[in-house]
């Protein structure tokens, strides 16, 4: 099974790069993993919220392979323990799912036409997050979900 992290906007910032590189170095181990990351729309600065996740939205559904099991991560999702994202990938694995996709969206949020697509929604936290520290938790916590799996000493609980 494959992961895919997809997230809009710019490349790592300098200040995570190295973690996130170094995780999903990690997390490479247990699954093949990559960033996918989404350019923000042309014009996105004279954009209404609404159209700028709407045509964020058109650019993510268009990049979805139909079999992909999209996960987006959005404040208003289900919470989950690192436990509980490593039985999530168990369970995908154990279905034959080939690829899943870890989705950060843009500045605004999801659009409403991906939320209804993605067939889990994950809230990391009750708290916000710049999106560059968020790519840089999604990567540790999947690595860790990689070692919970194999009942490895990373995870201490």
């Amino acid at each position: 099974m494959k992961l895919a992290l997809w997230t809009i906007g710019k490349a790592h910032e300098p200040y995570v790069k190295a973690g996130i590189e170094d995780f999903t170095k990690r997390l490479n181990h247990y699954f093949p993993a990559e960033w996918n990351i989404i350019p923000v729309p042309k014009g996105a600065g004279t954009l209404s919220e609404a159209e700028l996740k709407r045509r964020e939205g058109e650019l993510i559904l268009a990049a979805l392979k139909p079999d992909d099991y999209l996960v987006a991560l959005d404040e208003r999702g289900r919470g989950l323990s690192s436990e509980g994202l490593a039985g999530l990938l168990q369970q995908r694995a154990n279905e034959g799912t080939r690829t899943v996709v870890f989705l950060i969206g843009g500045a605004f949020g999801i659009d409403a036409a991906v939320l209804r697509r993605a067939q889990f929604q994950w809230s990391l936290s009750a708290l916000t997050f710049p999106h560059q520290l968020v790519r840089l938790v999604l990567a540790e916590q999947l690595y860790r979900a990689g070692t919970i799996l194999r009942n490895e000493k990373y995870h201490h609980k």
